[in-house]
């Protein structure tokens, strides 16, 4: 757990010989002339290009749009290894579900004194326009995102739940798909889990969550925030895939109770609506008053019973970082289980015990906001200059509430491709999670994000980070 700990890596383990999951990948590798892996590489980076696949970064003065580093080496997990990690993530959005319902209705988990009531009531991200109302099906969490990291052959952690709106996994698709263009050799000699119906499982999850005013086929939509978005490429993307109108705050309107979207044809009713937009932009009369994003009175429908929101509002109190450490007993108190995926052991700097700890290990931690993403806003402490730890003091002794810490751990690695051969690199993954009545869907892969600096524990593509290709082997 320590950061002068040995990283494992995923392809060779502690040695010099492959694992079990590397070993046909790895075989295939050393028959190959980097010349020819070089050349896929950049043709890999070519088609990226071509189909558009960028992301916007924000409060840059040079060019925003980016387009995401894209590594050949994939990320590959075991049959067992998966297996575990499903059941453990499956029991953890159960639990989220459970606990975003119990918050909004009769709080049974306060009254018992698991979580302290003012950090929820005190919580930005709640939402008591929520209270009591009950959504269709009792899904919160239609999409979920799961960030996960490895310290060892067995030893995989939950570093953040994304229950708000999350994204990337537009990018498990393309990435698939040019690998296979690249390398199909590769999918025939490996048996590796197909991820391309995701589109479709995603469709029919979210048709399965209609609300009751649903006559018929449920008519589904994508509602995003527009071209300048990060992660619009994403919107589109999912909207075309899934064949769903994707559509903006202006597109739509309240009808006779209903939400309905302009067509050619008048305004049709929408059943599902799969919104990329924050709660606080999602309804100007019930929120944000000067949100141009959202929907006039979206709210009211909703809670009549007239459309569904994926994901419901008010779901983004699960994203926050300090209630992230209470899972281990929100899983234990909705499952009777104790958490098959541990938690990174993390302190909340609102505790006074707490914040004199981090204040003097701050050399040694990753502090993060309690409402932050993307990997901004952190402290990655052994990577940190002095200015920057004093500065990050500053911000902790003003407002401790608003930051939490976790040790840094000697995250997993997996190679890269570079000029020179194999070179490894510290990785995340973040498998994606369809909840419906009918049940919970994981999809066997997901986005696995690298850090392309060597030595760098931070990921996020905001920051410089890449993606890989994500293999679940069958057998």
């Amino acid at each position: 757990m320590s950061k002068d700990k040995q990283p494992f890596d995923e392809m060779f383990g502690t040695g010099d010989e492959p694992r079990e999951p590397y070993k046909s990948y790895h075989k295939w590798f050393e028959g190959e002339q980097n010349a020819r892996l070089r050349r896929k590489a950049e043709e890999a980076e070519q088609a990226f290009r071509r189909t558009g696949i960028t992301f916007n970064v924000y409060g840059r003065e040079e060019a925003n749009e980016r387009l995401i580093p894209f590594d050949i080496v994939p990320h590959v997990l075991s049959k067992r290894e998966w297996q575990k990690l499903s059941e453990g993530i499956e029991q953890r959005v159960r639990a989220l579900n459970a606990f975003l319902h119990d918050i909004y209705h009769r709080q049974e988990i306060l009254k018992a004194g698991r979580i302290p009531a003012h950090m929820i009531s005190n919580n930005e991200a709640y939402l008591p326009k929520m209270i009591g109302v009950e959504p269709p099906g009792s899904i919160y969490t239609h999409i979920v995102g799961t960030d996960i990291v490895r310290t060892g052959e067995d030893e995989f952690f939950v570093l953040e739940d994304n229950a708000r709106t999350p994204s990337g996994v537009s990018y498990m698709l393309e990435n698939r798909e040019t690998m296979f263009e690249m390398f199909p050799e590769l999918f025939i000699q490996n048996r590796v889990c197909p991820v391309s119906t995701y589109p479709k499982r995603l469709r029919r999850s979210l048709a399965a969550c209609a609300p009751p005013a649903c006559d018929g086929k449920p008519v589904i939509a994508v509602l995003t925030p527009g071209i300048h978005n990060s992660a619009y490429f994403e919107h589109a993307f999912l909207a075309d895939e899934m064949g769903a109108e994707l559509v903006e705050g202006h597109d739509l309107r309240v009808v006779n109770g209903r939400v309905a979207m302009r067509t050619t044809q008048g305004y049709t009713a929408v059943d599902v609506l799969y919104r990329r937009v924050d709660d606080a932009f999602l309804d100007p009369l019930n929120f944000n008053p000067d949100s141009m994003l959202g929907v006039p009175g979206i709210l009211d429908v909703y809670r009549a019973g007239g459309i569904t929101i994926a994901n419901a509002p008010g779901t983004g109190i699960s994203d926050d970082k300090a209630i992230y450490s209470y899972m281990p007993d929100i899983v234990e108190f909705y499952t009777g289980e104790k958490a098959k995926l541990p938690n990174v052991p993390t302190w909340r700097c609102s505790e006074p015990d707490s914040l004199a700890y981090v204040l003097d290990n701050l050399s040694e931690l990753v502090v993060k906001e309690v409402h932050g993403s993307g990997g901004y806003g952190m402290l990655v402490g052994p990577a940190a200059s002095r200015k920057e730890i004093a500065d990050f003091r500053a911000k902790l002794k003003a407002k401790p509430d608003g930051y939490i810490a976790q040790p840094t751990l000697a995250l997993s690695t997996v190679p890269i491709f570079t000029n020179k051969g194999l070179a490894p690199r510290h990785v995340d993954l973040r498998p994606f999670v369809l909840v419906s009545p009918n049940g919970i869907d994981i999809t066997p892969g997901g986005l696995t994000r690298v850090a392309l600096k060597k030595g760098s524990l931070v990921v996020n593509s905001s920051q410089g980070g890449g993606t890989k290709d994500t293999w679940v082997l069958e057998s």
